[in-house]
Formats: C-alpha cells, sequence, structure tokens
C-alpha cells in the first residue's frame, strides 16, 4: 500500500469518526421526535404505553447510548487499522449449525441486525458502492472487496447493537427504538458515506472496479483457471433470495425447530408432539421441517459443483426425506442421525466427479439408484431403513480402494510426517547458523545455502542420531550432525576474500576438508546434483581468487548483507516426494533456493505486514479442490494435514495420493492453478441456505 493510499485511509477513517459525532446526536433526536409523534397518533393503550416507555428510556440514556456507540465504533475502526477484532455477522456469515447453539436473545439481536440492514441497504446503496470502490482502490485493491471496508454498514450496526447491550432497557425497548430509527439511521449513513466518497475523491483515490469471481465449476481455459471478469456489483447480490421468498421460515421460528424438546440423537419415530417447541403447534412444526427439507433438497438440486445427472438422482430422496420430517421434525439438524448421514455421505461423494466419464461414476450412480428404490418402497419402516443403506454405502466406498492404495497412503502419511518433523529441526538450525557473528559478512550464496540445504543436512544429520544408539568408536566430534557444524567456521572465513587471502597456508589446508565434507552432507539427503554443482563452482572460483589475490592487494569485502534471507523451501528427498506423491512439478521454482536474487527496494517487514493470512489456514481437511496439472483440472480432496499444518496430502477420485507444503498451497492458490470446489460438504451448504433464506425473511417482516 503506498503511504498516500495509507494516509488517505487514515484521513478518512478520522473524518468518519468525526463525522459520527455529529450525527449520533442528531439521529438520537430524531428517533426521540419519531417516537413522540407516534405516541399522538396511537389510539390502542397497550401500545401507546409501549411507546412512551421507549421515549422516557430514551430521554435516561440519551447521552449514555450516544457515548456508547461511538466509542464501540471508534474501537471497530482501530481493530481494522490493526487487522483484528471479530468480523461483524453478515448474511454470507449465517451458519445453519450455529443457529442451534444461540441463545433466544441471540436470536432476536440478528434479526433486529438483519432488519436494520436491510433498511441501510435500501437507502445508502448507491453510496456504499461508491465508497466500497475508492476504499478498497485505496487499499491497493484492483478489484472492489466490499468486506475491506472498515465503514461498511455491518461494522456500524454491530457496535450499536454493542452499546444497546450495555445499557439497562429490555428487549423490547431496544427492539423499538431500532425499528422506530432505522430509517433516520440510513439517512445520516448515506449522508457520511457521500461525504466519505468525495473526500476520497478530492484527494485522487480512483474507484477499483467490480467482477465476478469465477465459481469452481466455471470451465477453464489456457494454463489455469483464471476468466475474463464479469463487470457486476457483488453488494447487489447479498440480499437477493437464496432459496425463494416463503416468509414463513423466519429466524425465529427456525430457531425453535432446532431447539425443540425432542432428544438428541434419537432416531426412533417419535410422537410429533414431543418436538414441539414453545409457541409452536404440531402442525406448525411439521409444516417448518417440510419447509427446511424442500428448501435443502432443491439447494442441493442447484448446486452446480455436482453433476446434473447426480443432482436429478439425489432429488428422488426428496419425499423419503419429507416424510421422514413428520415423526423426525429435526433429522437434518442432527448429524449422527442416518437419514442425514446418508445424504452427507452421497453429496460428499458426488463431488469427486466431474464428468460421467470419470472411473467409478457408474458404479456410483447405480449406487444412488438403488438407494433411492429403497427408499420409494412401501412400507412403516422408512426410518429403519436409512441405517443399513448407510452401511452399505459406506461398505462398497470401502471395497472399492484397491489394498495397494490404502497401503501407498499410509506410507504417504508417515514419510509427510518425518519430512515436517525434519523441516521443523531445518528451522532451528538456520537460526542456530544465522545468528553467529560472522554469517553476515558472505556472498548471499553462500547465505542462502546454508540456510536450505545444508540446514537440511544438519537437521537430517541430527534426526539420524537420535534414532540410532552411540556407537563406541565413533566419538561425538566424529559425528556427521557435529562435523557438518564444525566445518561453519573455516567455511564461512574462506568465503571472504579480504580475509582469505591473508592467510594462505589456512586456505590451502581448509578447502579440501570443506569441500568434502559439504558433499558428503549434500549425499546424504540425495540433493540434486545440478544446484550441488552450481554452488560449489561458486565456491571454489571465489576460493581460486582468494588464492590468486597477491598478499600485498587486500580487496574489500562487501559490506555486511541487510538483504531479506528467503525462508528456504521445505525440502524432500526424492524417495519422499515419490511416497508421498509430492507435487514438485508444480511448487518448486526452476531456480535453486541459493540462487543470487535482487536487492529488495523496501523493508521486509513492512510487506510482510501488509501481506494477508495464508491461504492455508482457511483449507481444512475434508475439503475438495481442483488442481490444475498437465493441461488439466484435477478433483482431489484434503483428507490429512501434518500436526504442524505444513504438509497436506490430497486423494484424488480414482483412489490416488498426493502431497504437497502448505507453501505450495499458498503459491498454487495465488498462481490461479488450485481452486476451492467446497470447504464445506454440500449438506452444509444447502442448509447454510436455509439459514441465510430465513435470514432475508426475517428482514423483509
Amino acid at each position: 500500500m503506498e503511504s498516500s493510499n495509507s494516509q488517505a485511509i487514515d484521513a478518512c477513517l478520522t473524518e468518519a469518526l468525526s463525522h459520527m459525532r455529529e450525527w449520533v446526536p442528531r439521529w438520537l433526536s430524531t428517533l426521540h421526535e419519531t417516537l413522540h409523534e407516534r405516541e399522538g397518533l396511537v389510539v390502542q393503550l397497550e401500545e401507546k404505553q409501549a411507546i412512551v416507555q421507549a421515549r422516557l428510556q430514551l430521554e435516561r440514556h440519551r447521552e449514555w447510548l450516544a457515548d456508547r456507540f461511538i466509542d464501540a465504533f471508534s474501537a471497530s475502526l482501530k481493530d481494522a487499522q490493526r487487522r483484528s477484532g471479530v468480523p461483524a455477522r453478515t448474511l454470507r456469515s449465517m451458519r445453519f449449525d450455529e443457529l442451534e447453539l444461540m441463545a433466544d436473545e441471540q436470536v432476536q439481536e440478528t434479526v433486529e441486525f438483519a432488519q436494520v440492514q436491510q433498511v441501510i441497504k435500501m437507502a445508502a446503496d448507491e453510496t456504499l458502492v461508491a465508497l466500497n470502490a475508492r476504499m478498497s482502490r485505496a487499499q491497493g485493491l484492483d478489484r472492489v472487496q466490499s468486506e475491506a471496508n472498515p465503514l461498511r454498514p455491518e461494522v456500524v450496526v454491530a457496535a450499536l447493537m454493542q452499546a444497546l447491550n450495555g445499557l439497562p432497557v429490555n428487549a423490547a425497548v431496544r427492539s423499538r427504538w431500532l425499528k422506530t430509527g432505522a430509517v433516520a439511521l440510513a439517512q445520516e449513513l448515506n449522508s457520511m458515506y457521500l461525504r466519505l466518497s468525495d473526500l476520497l475523491g478530492n484527494w485522487g483515490i480512483v474507484p477499483a472496479g467490480y467482477n465476478v469471481i469465477p465459481s469452481p465449476h466455471t470451465r477453464f481455459s489456457g494454463g489455469g483457471f483464471s476468466g475474463a471478469p464479469v463487470p457486476m456489483r457483488p453488494e447487489s447480490l447479498q440480499h437477493a433470495p437464496v432459496l425463494g421468498s416463503n416468509a414463513l421460515l423466519t429466524l425465529d421460528h427456525l430457531h425453535q425447530l432446532l431447539v425443540g424438546s425432542q432428544e438428541p440423537g434419537s432416531h426412533d419415530p417419535v410422537d410429533p408432539s414431543a418436538a414441539v417447541a414453545p409457541g409452536m403447534s404440531n402442525g406448525m412444526v411439521r409444516n417448518l421441517a417440510a419447509e427446511v427439507v424442500t428448501l435443502m433438497m432443491r439447494g442441493i438440486a442447484e448446486d452446480k459443483r455436482l453433476l446434473s445427472s447426480l443432482r436429478n438422482m439425489l432429488a428422488g430422496m426428496e419425499p423419503a426425506l419429507l416424510h421422514l420430517a413428520r415423526s423426525d421434525p429435526r433429522f437434518f439438524a442432527d448429524r449422527n442421525n442416518p437419514a442425514r448421514r446418508l445424504l452427507d455421505t452421497v453429496t460428499e461423494r458426488s463431488l469427486a466427479f466431474t464428468s460421467e466419464q470419470n472411473p467409478g461414476y457408474s458404479a456410483f450412480a447405480s449406487e444412488i439408484q438403488g438407494i433411492v428404490r429403497a427408499l420409494h418402497a412401501p412400507g412403516a419402516d422408512l426410518s429403519s431403513r436409512f441405517p443399513s443403506l448407510l452401511e452399505a454405502l459406506n461398505r462398497s466406498q470401502s471395497n472399492a480402494i484397491a489394498p495397494a492404495q490404502v497401503e501407498a497412503r499410509g506410507l504417504a502419511v508417515q514419510t509427510l510426517v518425518r519430512v515436517e518433523q525434519r523441516n521443523l529441526l531445518a528451522e532451528r538450525v538456520v537460526a542456530e547458523i544465522a545468528s553467529r557473528n560472522d554469517f553476515s559478512r558472505v556472498p548471499g550464496f553462500v547465505r542462502r545455502f546454508l540456510l536450505g540445504p545444508w540446514s537440511q543436512v544438519v537437521a537430517h544429520a541430527r534426526i539420524n542420531a537420535a534414532a540410532q544408539s552411540p556407537s563406541p568408536n565413533l566419538s561425538p566430534s566424529d559425528a556427521p550432525a557435529s562435523r557438518y557444524m564444525d566445518i561453519l567456521p573455516d567455511l564461512l572465513w574462506s568465503s571472504q576474500l579480504a580475509l582469505a587471502s591473508r592467510n594462505r597456508p589456512r586456505l590451502i589446508k581448509a578447502i579440501p576438508i570443506v569441500l568434502r565434507t559439504l558433499r558428503e552432507g549434500l549425499e546424504s539427503i540425495d540433493y540434486p546434483s545440478e544446484p550441488s554443482e552450481t554452488f560449489f563452482q561458486a565456491l571454489m572460483d571465489l576460493h581460486m581468487a582468494a588464492y590468486k589475490t597477491p598478499r600485498n592487494e587486500t580487496p574489500p569485502d562487501a559490506p555486511p548483507s541487510r538483504q531479506f534471507e528467503a525462508t528456504p523451501e521445505p525440502w524432500m528427498q526424492p524417495t519422499e516426494a515419490r511416497d508421498s506423491g509430492f507435487l514438485d512439478d508444480l511448487v518448486m521454482d526452476a531456480k535453486p533456493a541459493f540462487a543470487e536474487t535482487q536487492i529488495m527496494q523496501r523493508d521486509w517487514a513492512d510487506i510482510k505486514a501488509e501481506m494477508p493470512a495464508p491461504h492455508s489456514q482457511v483449507l481444512p481437511v475434508g475439503t475438495w479442490v481442483d488442481v490444475w496439472q498437465e493441461g488439466q483440472a484435477l478433483r482431489c480432496q484434503i483428507t490429512w494435514a501434518s500436526p504442524h499444518g505444513t504438509m497436506f496430502l490430497f486423494t484424488v477420485a480414482d483412489g490416488r495420493s498426493l502431497s504437497m507444503t502448505r507453501r505450495g498451497l499458498e503459491r498454487l492458490l495465488d498462481q490461479d492453478r488450485l481452486r476451492v470446489v467446497a470447504e464445506n460438504g454440500v449438506l452444509d451448504a444447502a442448509l447454510d441456505a436455509v439459514a441465510r433464506q430465513a435470514w432475508i425473511n426475517s428482514a423483509k417482516q
């Protein structure tokens, strides 16, 4: 981020806070006036009393609320500048599983949050779009990312909700304040957004462009997944209906259905009255459950990540699931329910296929057809069929994997654990070497060699020494791990032209031992010969220059380097790469890790602070991805991650195992050669969409 843009953002946030100190008291005054006006218009006594109570409470707490609101918003801006804090809840972040864990008060707060956001969205959409575009550009983004705007409505509303929660007022008063003051709040925000957008424009910040990131099923071309951006506003899609617009299913109703009194884990048919939540009749429970199932299956049917033929087959399960919902209205919320597990397993396996010509597709399609036929069979034992169908499906999937593939996967896991152990130890060796006083004085290619391949050599030797019993005929100083570190003084000294040229006898004596030990160490990890010889040639040229320099001439050494030393790539021996299916052709650079590089124009600490969090932190085990390899996309799933999260194992649909490092995974994502297809399961995504539909319905009420 350019310093001028950074200053523009800081000034914009300061102006926003200053402007907020002006309009918050004004907004509260407008709210008070509106309540007073409605008080005179309402005839019904109970409603009038409620409005009077809300007005009196506002008079009592107006200054306190204003101060808390501004303080909460100020804290959110500081968190944004530090890239910390809890992200504000949005429609996209709504999760089905979270709803069941919420208390009634949290659900009500979420509904109020959604309703206020909807009003602001309608009133301030155009000005917010303009501000998002300029704010994204000021942050160095070529394309608009609305989530990067620290002034977006959900952040403001979240600060308001935080302020309200700290006041000694009941939920009814808080709800009336929000509903009555939402329009005025939206108008104030619209004015602020317009003012700030013009301010950024006056400072020369041009708007960033809008585009829609291609979906996982977008067809690829060329050498990766990149497609031409389509000019659209992502914000225009955020509050569109997800699966329909039936207003029956609200967040409150869905929450009541999920927290019904039915005992969790009970899969037997029960009297629907046992699952009735307070205030809900048996009929309403059945209707809500049926609507959830209908929306859930519609979401699966519209999930383009699945082949259309598979989606059509899965639709055949809907009648049985609707029938099950009458006796077990919460089966879809229980991850251990056999019906939920069967649907989850089928949809999960369906992600493995990108074409009907893929190996194993025909057999899997036949299994789904058999499951649908079994569920359509007449009889009163429907609920008892799901466990047996699930067991048969799991058994067939296990039998489809060849024993050799199971053995290969076990070997891959063992190999990756060992590789991670050595790489972590190599990081400590790097710290030891870099802490030496003479380290910074040597040429860059020597430093990079020591921090790269040689740290792996030392780590490998130390692991072997720890695993083996001490030899009675070998002194500690003769052990490889010791000798590989003992040559450092001579190597670093001989690499300094000014010093080495003054003492030829030492140079002549040290060179053979250093070179012999270096070659021995590299051979111990089976390091490739080409980069090895490149290093040895550069080192011998340096030694030759020191030897040929006349004694009466003292060539100046280069000043101590402050150049950033890139963290070495995790290293794999060829046999380890073969055993783990390592994607070295995609991950490894063509140049050796210790090749000469250009001096950076900026301090690495500044650059690192601006970098986003590693991609791999958001790719948990179970994620399905497409990897671009040999001119085509390879569908595979992350099935294992090493204990420290530095190595990942992928399983291809045909059962093969592939692996890559965390850094390689991040690099492929950055190069658009790896695309996330499904981070969560298809069923989870469908249920999350149901929760978002309930959010939308609640916001529209």
